[in-house]
């Protein structure tokens, strides 16, 4: 995996959704990894000091790298204390704290929190490339939008996606942009009426509020599998670094995880992820669970 360097030091990468569950902290360490293996120095914040998945996958990952003896990629990593301080202190604090690290740093990835604050807020505002998972069903959609339950036709932006459009009219306003891609995770592997009907109302809903969307991850066990390992789809695939024999369901993954990181136009080659199957024998039966 090769990258040029970002003309802009310290581009910000956001993943956000003010509703738990969608995959965010998965999602913001694949992306940091891939930086990585890709020679960018990456720093990772978690705003989430209550859940802390993200602190908590980071800190994994660096146990499980002693526990086998192995050097696994892993970013500098900040989870800001949300009880200290007043809002506007904590805002001052972390706006010093992303300042201090862009200055080593090339690339920030921020998860933010399921629900909405300030420290969440700006973070948003800051985004260069704003990434939102968001489970394949419409119980997730209405953080986005609210559809007719008759035709499924798209009525209203909901709360987040209105908070989205005024930080990126501030954005405008100041010259800048922030690329919102809109990620569809935890997609049924085979074709459902569901699965169509989301498709059509954010392909509606991308049209009016101006983001990208694409396809993300298949609800597949071995992304939940990776966290207590602090592991990715990227990380070599040997029975030594996985703590098990590798499976086409790992090829699978680091396929899905390839396409959405070219899909983000950070300048990544995903050609190496996509081109290395697993070490080591299949089981016969994974090449059916893939």
């Amino acid at each position: 995996m090769s990258m040029e360097k970002s003309a802009r030091p310290g581009r910000m990468i956001v993943v956000g959704n003010e509703k738990g569950g969608s995959g965010k902290s998965t999602v913001a360490m694949h992306v940091a990894v891939a930086l990585m293996k890709a020679g960018q120095t990456v720093a990772t914040i978690d705003l989430d000091s209550r859940q802390r998945s993200l602190t908590h996958y980071v800190d994994n990952r660096r146990a499980w790298a002693h526990r086998i003896g192995r050097e696994l990629d892993v970013p500098q990593h900040l989870c800001p204390d949300a009880a200290v301080g007043s809002e506007s202190e904590r805002c001052t604090a972390l706006a010093d704290a992303i300042d201090a690290l862009t200055e080593h740093h090339g690339f920030i990835v921020i998860d933010t929190p399921g629900h909405d604050g300030a420290l969440s807020r700006l973070a948003h505002s800051m985004a260069d490339t704003l990434i939102t998972p968001l489970n394949d069903s419409f119980l997730d959609f209405d953080v986005l939008g609210t559809v007719d339950p008759e035709t499924f036709a798209v009525s209203d932006p909901s709360h987040y996606a209105q908070m989205v459009q005024e930080v990126r009219r501030q954005r405008s306003l100041e010259g800048g942009s922030i690329d919102w891609v809109v990620m569809r995770n935890r997609l049924s592997m085979i074709g459902t009426r569901n699965k169509r009907l989301v498709g059509g109302a954010l392909q509606e809903l991308s049209q009016r509020l101006e983001f990208r969307m694409v396809e993300g991850f298949a609800e597949r066990m071995i992304f939940r599998e990776f966290y207590p390992r602090g592991l990715t789809a990227l990380d070599d695939f040997n029975e030594v670094t996985l703590g098990t024999r590798p499976t086409m369901s790992h090829a699978t993954a680091r396929q899905e995880v390839a396409s959405l990181l070219n899909s983000l136009n950070l300048g990544m080659l995903a050609s190496k992820a996509e081109a290395s199957p697993p070490d080591g024998d299949v089981n016969e039966r994974d090449r059916h669970a893939a």
